[in-house]
C-alpha cells in the first residue's frame, strides 16, 4: 500500500486530535477572587516608595473603600446564595460556599496587610514628615485640655449611649458607621446591674480632627474621634465603672432590590429601597483587636455571623476615613505634581464648537485633556437659539454639575430637553433621584431608562437648525459626565457631527423613551442587541485572517473581562494563532499561557496615578483596523442586562492615536502587572539598562497643557 503524502498525513493526525473542552473549570479564574487580587494591587501602591507619601495614604484608603464595596455587594450576594442552598457554580466550578471559604482567608490576609502598611510603613514615614496621629498616651497637657473641651462642647451633646437591657435592646447599627461596645460594672441610676452599653458615634462629626496649630505648635497633629470618645467615655456613665470600650463597625448588604413586575413608579420604589439599604443583612463586623473574647462573641451573635466574619484590626475600624488627611495637609512635595489638562488646538480659540465639529471630529482623552469642551458643548447648546433639542444620558454626575445647570437653563428657555437618568447607579441612587426632581421642575423630560436594563451608555445629542435642515451633534464617551472624576479617571470622548452616527444615537434615545422597536444602528453597536454577537463575529474574522495570512491581532482594554462566551471565543482565536493582548484593570477570568489553548494571550493590569477606565476594542482586520470605544466592560450584565453602546473611531488620525495609546500601554514596564497562568499578578520593572516606560506618565507629558 503506497505511503500517504506527508502533508496529508499531518492533516489527518491534526484532525484526529480532539478539540479541547473550552468550558473546563481550570481555564477560568474566579471573578470574586480576581477582584480581591485587584485590591491587593491597589494596596501595593501604598508600599511604593516612588509614589508621593500622601498619595500612598490615598491608595491605602482606596483599597479599604474597595474592600467595603466588595463585602457590600459581592460577599453579600454570595451569602444570600449560600443561605438558599445554591450549588450553582460559575465557569470555574466553584459554588457560592466554595468562593466564600476562599474569600474569607484572602480577605483576612488583605486586611491584616492593610493595617501592617498603615502601622509599620505609613504612620512612621508620615511622622518623619511631621505629620502625626497622636495616641491618647502621647497627648501633651495642653492637648489633653483642648481634647476635653472639644469633647464637652462638640461630642458629648450629640451622644446617646444605650445601656443594654430588655427595655433598651441592641440598637439598629447603621451600615459602616462607627460604634463602641462598652463593658460596665456597678449599678445604674435605677439600682440595676448593667453589664454592657453601645455608643453610636454621631455622623455629623469628623472621624479625624486636626489639633489647632497654636496647640500642636509644630507640624500637623491629628487625633481620631474614637480616641476622644475612649478618653472620656467614663463621663457618659456617672456612678458606674467602665471596664472597657472597643470600637466596631458593621458592613451590610447594600444591593437594592426592585421587583420590575410589581413597580408602577421606579422613582418611588427606589426611594423606599434606599432607606432599607442602611440596615441590610450584616456581612462583616470589624472590631478593635483588643476586644475581649466574650464581647466579640456577643457581637457575633447579635449580628448572626460566623467566626470568619469577624475582622479584628489594629487601628481605626474605618481606614478610608484617613482620606481626609491629604486634604488637610498643605505639603505639595508629598502629593503628585499638579497639571493643567490640555485643550485640543482646534477648540482652544474656537468661538463655536458646532462650527469646529461640522469640519472634523474631536477626540478627547481625559484627564490628560480637559473635560471643559464637553461642558462647553452643553453650555453652548443651551444658549444657542438655533439649538432646538438636547438629549443626554446621566449615570453618575457630580453634585452641582455645570452640565446639569446648562440642561436646566436650556429647559427653562423652552428647548426640548430629554434626560435619561439611571436611578439604579449603585451608591448614586439618592443623588440621581434629587437630580431627576430638579430637572423635572425645570421642565425637562426625564425618564429612568428601562426597568430590568440599566442604562449605562454615555451619550449627548444636540439637534440644531442650520438653514433648511436639522443637524445632529453628538458626544459619546467611555466614562460618566462627572467633572471631578474626569480629573482622575482615564476615559475617551468623541465629539462629532457625523450624520450616520447622529442617526444611530437618535435611535437609541427613541428606544429609551418610547420603548419602540427600531432598525439596528448602522455604525454603533448596542447591548443588549448587537454588541455581543458582533464582537464574537469580529473575533471569528480575526481567526479567518490568521489562517489566511497569519496577521490576526486583537487588543482589548476594559475594566473587567469575565463573560464565558467571549472568553471561549478568545481561546479559540489563541488556538488559531491570533495574537491577543488584554489590558484589564480589575477582575479577569481569562487564564493566559495554558499550553495549546491560551499561549497567545497576554493579560496585564495598569495601576497608577489615574484610574484606568476606558473601554477600547481593537481588531486588526487584515490591516484595516476596526477600533471601538465603548461604555461596556466584557461582563454578562453589560452584554445582556444593560443598555450600552460601542462607537467606531473612524478618522484615521484619531484611530491611529488610540492604537498608539494601546501600544504604549503594552510597553509599560513601570505600572503594569502581568497575569500568570497560576492566576498571580507580577509587577513589571524595567530590565537593567532598559528604557523605563510609564504609559500614564508619557501621556501626561504629551497632552497636558
Amino acid at each position: 500500500m503506497p505511503s500517504l503524502d506527508p502533508k496529508i498525513s499531518t492533516e489527518i493526525e491534526m484532525s484526529a486530535v480532539p478539540e479541547p473542552d473550552l468550558k473546563q473549570p481550570d481555564l477560568y479564574i474566579n471573578r470574586e477572587l480576581s477582584l480581591l487580587e485587584f485590591n491587593r494591587r491597589v494596596l501595593e501602591q501604598a508600599k511604593d516608595s516612588a509614589t508621593p507619601l500622601l498619595e500612598r495614604l490615598r491608595f491605602l484608603c482606596i483599597s479599604s473603600t474597595n474592600l467595603d464595596e466588595f463585602f457590600e455587594i459581592r460577599v453579600a450576594g454570595l451569602k444570600q446564595k449560600a443561605a438558599l442552598g445554591s450549588v450553582h457554580a460559575g465557569p470555574d466550578n466553584m459554588t457560592p460556599q466554595d468562593v466564600l471559604n476562599v474569600v474569607a482567608a484572602k480577605a483576612h490576609s488583605l486586611v491584616a496587610e492593610q493595617y501592617r502598611v498603615l502601622n509599620e510603613l505609613l504612620i512612621p514615614e508620615l511622622a518623619a514628615q511631621n505629620i502625626h496621629f497622636i495616641r491618647r498616651g502621647d497627648w501633651t497637657d495642653e492637648e489633653s485640655k483642648w481634647m476635653q473641651e472639644y469633647f464637652q462642647q462638640e461630642v458629648f451633646p450629640l451622644l446617646s449611649p444605650i445601656g443594654l437591657d430588655p427595655a433598651h435592646p441592641f440598637p439598629r447599627i447603621l451600615n459602616k458607621s462607627l460604634n463602641f461596645i462598652v463593658a460596665l460594672q456597678g449599678k445604674d441610676a435605677f439600682g440595676r446591674n448593667s453589664g454592657m452599653a453601645v455608643i453610636q458615634a454621631p455622623r455629623a462629626l469628623p472621624r479625624i480632627i486636626r489639633i489647632p496649630g497654636d496647640i500642636a505648635k509644630v507640624g500637623y497633629r491629628f487625633v481620631f474621634l474614637s480616641s476622644i470618645i475612649h478618653s472620656y467615655v467614663n463621663e457618659l456613665f456617672p456612678g458606674m465603672t467602665v471596664k472597657g470600650c472597643y470600637q466596631f463597625r458593621a458592613t451590610r448588604n447594600s444591593e437594592l432590590f426592585v421587583d420590575a413586575e410589581e413597580v408602577d413608579d421606579l422613582l418611588i420604589a427606589m426611594e423606599g429601597e434606599l432607606a432599607a439599604r442602611r440596615y441590610g443583612d450584616t456581612v462583616r463586623v470589624e472590631m478593635a483587636d483588643n476586644c475581649p473574647e466574650d464581647l466579640a462573641l456577643y457581637l457575633q451573635g447579635r449580628f448572626r455571623l460566623q467566626p470568619e466574619d469577624l475582622y479584628m484590626v489594629d487601628g481605626p475600624v474605618n481606614i478610608n476615613r484617613l482620606l481626609s488627611v491629604a486634604d488637610l495637609v498643605d505639603r505639595p512635595d508629598l502629593v503628585y505634581p499638579s497639571f493643567t489638562p490640555g485643550i485640543p488646538p482646534k477648540l482652544e480659540n474656537a468661538g463655536s464648537i458646532f462650527e469646529v465639529l461640522r469640519k472634523q471630529n474631536i477626540l478627547l482623552h481625559h484627564p490628560y485633556e480637559s473635560f471643559l469642551p464637553v461642558v462647553e458643548f452643553v453650555r453652548q447648546a443651551a444658549r444657542d437659539p438655533k439649538v432646538l433639542a438636547i438629549k443626554q444620558t446621566l449615570y453618575r454626575t457630580d453634585s452641582g454639575s455645570v452640565i446639569v445647570d446648562a440642561l436646566v437653563d436650556a429647559a427653562k428657555k423652552g428647548k426640548e430637553v430629554t434626560v435619561v437618568i439611571e436611578l439604579r447607579a449603585r451608591f448614586d441612587e439618592e443623588a440621581n433621584i434629587n437630580l431627576a426632581t430638579r430637572l423635572q421642575e425645570a421642565g425637562a423630560h426625564v425618564v429612568y431608562g428601562v426597568v430590568g436594563f440599566k442604562t449605562h451608555a454615555k451619550m449627548i445629542l444636540v439637534i440644531r437648525r442650520e438653514g433648511k435642515r436639522l443637524r445632529n451633534y453628538v458626544h459619546l464617551g467611555t466614562g460618566n459626565y462627572h467633572s471631578r472624576t474626569a480629573r482622575v479617571y482615564t476615559d475617551y470622548g468623541l465629539m462629532s457631527s457625523d450624520e450616520v452616527l447622529g442617526e444611530d444615537v437618535h435611535k437609541v434615545f427613541w428606544q429609551l423613551t418610547s420603548l419602540g422597536r427600531f432598525s439596528e444602528s448602522k455604525k454603533m453597536l448596542q447591548s443588549p442587541f448587537t454588541l455581543h454577537k458582533t464582537l464574537l463575529s469580529y473575533v471569528d474574522r480575526e481567526i479567518k485572517y490568521q489562517q489566511q495570512g497569519g496577521n490576526g491581532h486583537i487588543i482589548v482594554k476594559v475594566n473587567a473581562l469575565v463573560e464565558p462566551q467571549i472568553i471561549q471565543s478568545l481561546y479559540r482565536a489563541s488556538m488559531a494563532g491570533v495574537k491577543i493582548d488584554l489590558i484589564v484593570r480589575g477582575m479577569c477570568a481569562v487564564r493566559p499561557g495554558v499550553p495549546g489553548i491560551s499561549e497567545n494571550i497576554t493579560v496585564r493590569s495598569i495601576i497608577g496615578r489615574f484610574l484606568e477606565h476606558p473601554r477600547v476594542y481593537y481588531f486588526h482586520n487584515n490591516g484595516d483596523p476596526h477600533v471601538f470605544c465603548a461604555s461596556a466592560d466584557w461582563i454578562e450584565r453589560n452584554f445582556f442586562r444593560r443598555v450600552e453602546v460601542a462607537f467606531p473611531v473612524e478618522p484615521k488620525k484619531l484611530r491611529d492615536r488610540i492604537i498608539s495609546d494601546l501600544e504604549l500601554n503594552l510597553r509599560d514596564n513601570c505600572q503594569a502587572w502581568i497575569l500568570g497562568r497560576d492566576g498571580v499578578y507580577t509587577r513589571l520593572t524595567p530590565a537593567l539598562e532598559a528604557e523605563a516606560v510609564s504609559a500614564q506618565g508619557t501621556l501626561l507629558l504629551r497632552n497636558a497643557g
